[in-house]
């Protein structure tokens, strides 16, 4: 199999890693959004270099014939459900919900799954 490498012109979200999949969709605007159809398989990420910078790249094992079909696209990555089946350990949890859009934003819902587990 070829190798695919990705760049990105702004950090990569922190918990994209090695083993995780990576998909490309190409997007066109629609309504002030934009709208994306037709999801591509690209491969499963081997290297990330540079995350936290703001031009990392991720090299990924592909089986695409045209590999420089998925430059421009938005790139999206899946988790191995068999390695990442967690769920937060504990007693206390804190989040942090961050909106930088400058526009007025509003958040329907939160949910959490708890469970007593030390009865």
């Amino acid at each position: 199999m070829a190798n695919i490498t990705l760049t990105f012109a702004a950090p990569l979200n922190e918990s994209c890693q090695v083993g995780d999949t990576a998909y490309a969709v190409a997007t066109t605007p629609s309504g002030g959004f934009n709208k994306g159809e037709d999801l591509q398989l690209i491969g499963q990420i081997r290297q990330i270099t540079n995350p936290t910078s703001n031009a990392p790249t991720v090299i990924c094992e592909t089986s695409l014939a045209n590999a420089s079909a998925v430059h421009n696209n938005f790139i999206l990555f899946r988790k191995d459900e068999r390695v990442n089946m967690s769920s937060i350990l504990g007693y206390y949890a804190e989040t942090k919900f961050i909106c930088d859009d400058l526009d007025k934003a509003e958040l329907f819902a939160v949910g959490v799954d708890t469970f007593d587990s030390s009865k």
